[in-house]
């Protein structure tokens, strides 16, 4: 993802959907349902283009206990939550 650290912590109350958040360093976890999902991160390198430069994190989405529905309806959520400009 296109985040640093900082910019993806501080978006995550709101792609979790107003859901309580167990933080860890470099994870954060929601109840979802009966179950639960968890993300962690971890930096990589910049996006170097020309002068440009734009942060990474390689995400991991972990779901546990999750039905198939909820589970889509999460990642979409999230998805369109955490999309930035373009066009």
């Amino acid at each position: 993802m296109g985040f640093a650290v900082a910019d993806l912590r501080a978006c995550l109350p709101g792609a979790f959907g107003g859901r309580p958040i167990a933080w860890g360093v470099d994870a954060a976890s929601v109840a979802l349902g009966c179950g639960r999902v968890t993300l962690s991160w971890a930096a990589l390198p910049p996006r170097r283009i020309a002068l440009l430069s734009i942060p990474r994190l390689r995400v991991r989405f972990e779901a546990q206990e999750v039905d198939a529905p909820a589970w889509q309806a999460f990642m979409r959520h999230f998805d369109l939550y955490t999309q930035r400009g373009g066009g």
